[in-house]
Order: structure tokens, then sequence, then C-alpha cells
């Protein structure tokens, strides 16, 4: 049995990680109000305690935010039966999906049906636009884990005395990428320090599009120092759009400000005056500068649609984000939007959040629903909305 939020049973009955026997591949479909009873006997049978009640399969059934797979196999001249099922939960205006609860039947384990199920629920949360799955598992539950960590899982923390009987839960998540990969030949570049995602982003950029550019701190440091704006007291700052696009063009790229309102930016939170004239001056500068260089500037938010055209002419483009959003933190982020797949733009966000576990591998080649990417690509209370749309420039 793998058990993900719903409460677990022994670990006995865990599908395998590894070396699991093939068998006959059983059926995996969507689950309906006609595989109550086939449920609830799978529960009884996979848990000892803390079993999902009639009620609530009924209700996860029907409910518009949840989706049920099983498993139904059947021997020759036997009728199908129900061999393992996994509960997925959507949660209303976010990229994410849980893994409520998957189990599988204890005379199915061994046949890989666990994998299966886990495989389909990912692909079935992605289909729902979802960027990422997570799930709960016991912390005594080793098969089930060890699953999970060779599926792509990584932890990112424990709830303490989650289960009835005080068992603790480990937390994993896996970015989904789908099974369509898009490559667009820019190369992807982690930030080696807090403050440097717009100038990683025009490096990325640089990378593709300009011969002979190498990716490497010295040229992060220096792209920053020369798009950055914000001044700090007792800090490094970031960069904005227009000090970014003058960085581009003058690094050999062309470049174009799109930005929801004109004048100074990021100032709504700066409380010391000093402060505010000091980047005020500094970001008088760069539209100085941008408007010597002929650089286009469109002062209102972009469009999804203008985005995706950029993209598909082989531009790429800088975009800012919430970092509320993507990490929990209230700062502005730049992210290189870089493809677009269809139904996703498709990112590298030069952050990696090491500490809760990340790699490279969870942060570059993000694919973004357009919903949630248009929702995100904004900033502050005022909304703010800006990118620079980066291409090749013609000699």
């Amino acid at each position: 049995m793998l058990q993900s939020s719903a409460p677990s049973g022994d670990a006995t009955s865990a599908t395998h990680a590894a070396g699991e026997a093939p068998a006959a591949s059983p059926l995996i479909r969507p689950g309906t109000l006609a595989d109550l009873e086939a449920l609830l006997a799978l529960e009884a049978r996979v848990f000892a305690s803390d079993r999902i009640s009639r009620r609530s399969f009924r209700a996860l059934l029907a409910a518009p935010t949840a989706a049920f797979l099983v498993a139904e196999g059947a021997d020759e001249d036997e009728p199908p039966r129900l061999l393992g099922y996994a509960a997925l939960l959507f949660r209303a205006g976010t990229g994410l999906a849980r893994l409520y609860s998957i189990a599988v039947s204890p005379e199915a384990v061994g046949r890989g049906i666990g994998r299966r199920l886990l495989g389909e629920a990912e692909a079935l949360a992605f289909a729902r636009q979802r960027i990422a799955l997570r799930l709960e598992v016991r912390e005594d539950n080793a098969p089930a884990i060890a699953l999970y960590r060779s599926s792509g899982y990584r932890p990112i923390g424990r709830y303490l005395d989650y289960y009835a009987d005080h068992m603790p839960a480990l937390r994993f998540e896996k970015v989904l990428k789908g099974k369509r990969p898009v490559e667009t030949g820019v190369p992807y570049y982690e930030q080696t320090t807090d403050f440097t995602c717009g100038s990683c982003c025009l490096m990325m950029a640089l990378a593709r599009d300009r011969p002979g550019f190498v990716m490497e701190p010295v040229a992060e440091i220096r792209l920053w120092r020369e798009a950055t704006t914000i001044f700090m007291m007792s800090g490094p700052g970031g960069c904005e759009p227009y000090g970014l696009a003058v960085a581009a063009h003058e690094a050999g790229l062309a470049a174009s400000v799109h930005v929801s309102e004109a004048g100074d930016l990021f100032l709504e939170g700066v409380r010391t005056p000093a402060k505010r004239h000091v980047m005020a001056l500094a970001q008088e500068d760069f539209r100085r500068r941008a408007e010597a260089h002929a650089i286009p500037v469109v002062v209102e938010p972009f469009s999804l649609d203008a985005l995706r055209a950029h993209l598909a002419s082989g531009g790429t483009a800088a975009v800012l984000i919430s970092g509320y959003q993507m990490f929990g933190k209230k700062v502005p982020h730049w992210v290189l939007a870089h493809g677009d797949d269809g139904a996703h733009i498709v990112v590298h966000d030069p952050w990696v959040e090491r500490e809760r576990g990340e790699t490279v591998a969870d942060a570059a080649s993000l694919p973004i629903p357009y919903s949630t990417f248009d929702r995100i690509a904004r900033f502050g209370k005022v909304g703010l909305r800006a990118a620079v749309f980066l291409s090749k420039r013609e000699p």
C-alpha cells in the first residue's frame, strides 16, 4: 500500500520501489461512483485504521476538485476486480495538486501497479494544468518512500503527530514537466546570489544568442551592476526593466521594454526619502539611456498573446513575477521565458531552493500553465507587470 495524505496502514503492504515482477498490465481508468463498494472493500483490506469513509469516498468521487484513478484487472473467465486506486485533490487557483491517497491490493503487491498509478496521477495532474504534485507519507513506510524518491520526488517537510497512531508524516513534492519537453537551445544558469536573478536571465539569453558568451559568476555580477536600480542601505538590490534592457542592448542583444505603468518603479514600499531619491535618479538614467539607444518602450501590460508571439519568433523574455507566488517570499523576481508548448510558458527560473532539496532539474525549463503564468507575472500592491523582450540583434 502506498498512502499519501490519508492516514496510512502498515508498511508491509507497500508496493516495492524496485524489482517488481512483470505481470499482465491492469487497466487504469477514471474511478466512478459505481466503484464505491469495491473501493470500500479495498480500503478495509489495505488499511488497519484511518480509513476513508463511505461518505468521504462518495464526496471525493463526485467533487470537481478531486479525481480518482483505479487499477482494474481480471484473470481469464473472471469478472474485473479492483487492484488499486489513487485519489488526487486540486486546489482552485493554484498550480498544485495533492496525492490524497494511493493504495494497492495485498495480492497485487509486486506487480508495479503502485508505480503505474503514481505515473498516471502525475500525467492527470499535468493535464489539469498543475506544475507540481505533493503528498504525505508515513515516516515508517520505507517501501513507499523509496518509490517516491526513485520517481523523482524530493522531501519538503515533516508533520509531527500526523496519523492516528501519532506517527509523523514526511512531505514530498515533484515538479511536473510532462512528456513533451520544449527544446529551445537556451542553457540554464543558477544564480549564485540572492539578488542576481535579472542578470542571470540576461546571461542565459546571451549564451544562446551571442556567440562566444560564457556564463560565469563574474559576468553575473557585472551584468547585475549594469542593470540594478535598487539602492539598499543594508545590502544589494535587484534589477529593473529599463536597466535590464539597457544592459542587454549594450551586451549585443535586441531588447524592448514592456511595463504596465510609466515613471519610477518599485518605490511604493520605500520609506526613506534619501533612498527613494537615489532609486529615482538611477531609473531616470536608465530611461534616458534606453531612449538614446532607441530601445522600444511599450507602456501597457504585456499580453500572453504578445509574449507567445515573441517566443514563437525565437525570442526570449525576462519576465517579472511575484516571488511570493513562486517560493513564498515577497520580493520581485525575474525568470526567463524561452518556450511555449501550446498550454504552458516554459521558463528557466534562476533561483533553486537548495535548502528545500530542489535541484536544477526543478528550476530549468519549468512549464507554467498559461493561466497560472498570467496570474503570477505581476508584483506588488499595484500589480506591476513588466517584461523585457530579448532577441538576436540583426547584423
